[in-house]
């Protein structure tokens, strides 16, 4: 017989009214589409791994996918609270060897608990991997516990790139915190050749011909796929190929005040008011003033941020995706309005601002799955300025910013303010910018209902967080001394040891690189092969 169904009022999608349990995982056999996933990166030290790792964290729990990245520098530096040298990644330090492998095995086990206990959908394996020994103990666990895996690997030859890698990001790590950058400088460049020696890249071609990667080879020159598996890796393939690391400035800001904001309506088509115009005029100057070479303008297809642009004297890009957020039969009503005519509506959106949808209208949930073609072309861009909506620009902002679900639909975009987005080695740093035209305040704050708990209708494979909860960081292992006491393995995973890790890996070249001479000199004096 037919399912009876319910209508869940928040989102109003159909859910089965019965509360039947999840279809228990297999161990072997197909894999169901919604598998965990673990990303498994490879790559030789300073070939920006983590930075890698950390934006597709970022994107991936930005379109709905819980992920979390797992980097066994971190576990290696619990484990071992004083670097001393790149001894400690000698192949024939074998005490090293043993702790080096006990982080690997407990970062495993944490993929593990992320994956089946904690609602977690992808987690990212972010060490160096260089050796088959070593990616082949990696399979060996994915597969015992049903989990897909898809590698990453970075490839770069240009030690003029590796060079200036290891000094803006490496250098500022935990382990060189007392030493002085030559030293330091030196001590990384021989702790790379430790896993030189026995590096053995994945070979699509003949060994690795069943696997699924892709390899990014000169910071994204070229690429090379194999076996792409499902939906979800097409996608990361896809992010990966958007991406660039030249530097750049995003702006963003919202249209001018609009007649709609002065009478306090949401959504609607109105022009601007007298203090919109002035604004865009400001902006105007304000944007001549940054002398930014080949800017970019994007706007809605809505009036208001056209006529905002038409003030900048600058050709212009219409983008549909910019558009407001559709507030359905709340369109042109003030917040009282719909209080009064739609009561139930309105309670309803300050219990989970995220999901709620409007009748026949969106969610904020919809609005993050419209704007992701506009994510992969700013990735693609250099400098731009987006001319947009408040329930946009929040959207906007919380993938650059890394915000969660929750925290997304409350971000501050204040009327006649710019915001501008620079990228970083690990994020974005942001700045406030006034233009000091005054505007009514249109940011409505959190209920405080809504501040009492999460949200009770999370439901895996139909809503999913935006972002899993770190959970309390806990010991992995106490003390270097105390590293045989740890379990020795997960079952099934004992190879020999191999390098597993180093701390956190570095965003890779930028187009205008520092002055690195001296460091240069201290480079040319070891052994790199090009």
């Amino acid at each position: 017989m037919p399912m009876e169904l319910t209508q869940s009022r928040i989102q109003k999608i159909w859910l089965p009214n019965d509360n039947r349990p999840a279809l228990p995982r297999r161990s072997c056999g197909p894999q169901l589409a919604n598998s965990p996933t673990v990303i498994v990166m490879v790559g030789l030290p300073a070939r920006g791994k983590t930075y890698i790792s950390k934006k597709l964290t970022r994107y991936l729990n930005w379109i709905g996918v819980p992920t979390k990245v797992f980097n066994v520098g971190e576990y290696r530096r619990e484990a071992v609270k004083h670097y001393s040298s790149y001894d400690f990644f000698r192949p024939d330090n074998e005490e090293a060897m043993k702790v080096r492998r006990q982080c690997a095995l407990a970062a495993l086990r944490d993929v593990k608990l992320y994956l089946t206990e904690e609602a977690g959908q992808i987690a990212v394996f972010d060490a160096t991997n260089t050796t088959r020994e070593r990616r082949g103990m990696i399979l060996n666990f994915a597969k015992e516990n049903g989990f897909k895996v898809f590698f990453i690997e970075s490839v770069c030859n240009d030690p003029t790139v590796v060079a200036t890698n290891v000094m803006e990001v490496k250098l500022s790590s935990p382990d060189y915190r007392d030493c002085n950058s030559t030293d330091a400088m030196e001590d990384f460049m021989k702790r790379i050749n430790c896993y030189q020696a026995s590096y053995q890249p994945l070979d699509p071609d003949d060994y690795d011909r069943e696997l699924s990667l892709i390899k990014v080879i000169d910071v994204g020159r070229r690429f090379l796929v194999n076996r792409v598996q499902d939906h979800i890796q097409s996608r990361i393939v896809y992010y990966l190929m958007n991406i660039h690391v030249q530097p750049r400035t995003i702006y963003l800001c919202r249209h001018g005040e609009s007649e709609f904001n002065l009478k306090g309506k949401i959504g609607g088509d109105s022009g601007l008011s007298n203090r919109g115009k002035k604004f865009a005029q400001a902006l105007n100057k304000f944007v001549g003033e940054q002398n930014l070479k080949d800017l970019k303008v994007w706007t809605s297809q809505l009036k208001r941020t056209i006529q905002t642009a038409e003030a900048l004297q600058l050709p212009y890009e219409q983008w549909k995706a910019l558009n407001e957020i559709d507030a359905g039969v709340c369109e042109d009503m003030t917040y009282e309005e719909i209080r009064e005519q739609h009561p139930e509506e309105f309670a309803l959106r300050d219990q989970d601002k995220y999901y709620y949808r409007y009748p026949s209208g969106e969610s904020y949930q919809d609005l993050v799955q419209r704007l992701e073609p506009v994510i992969m072309e700013l990735e693609r861009q250099e400098n731009v300025l987006v001319i947009c909506h408040q329930a946009v620009m929040r959207c906007l902002l919380a993938y650059f910013l890394d915000k969660s679900a929750d925290e997304m639909p409350y971000l501050k975009c204040p009327l006649h303010t710019v915001l501008k987005l620079t990228p970083v080695a690990y994020g974005c740093r942001v700045e406030s910018i006034s233009l000091n035209i005054e505007a009514v305040n249109t940011h409505r704050e959190r209920p405080e209902e809504a501040k009492k708990g999460p949200n009770p209708l999370m439901r895996r494979n139909s809503v999913t967080p935006l972002a899993s909860p770190e959970p309390t960081k806990k010991p992995r292992i106490n003390s270097f001394e105390e590293h045989v006491a740890v379990s020795s393995a997960l079952p099934g995973c004992v190879p020999q040891e191999v390098p597993t890790q180093l701390p956190g890996q570095p965003l890779l070249g930028k187009a205008c690189l520092r002055p690195v001479c001296h460091f240069l000199k201290v480079f040319s004096l070891l052994i790199f092969p090009r």
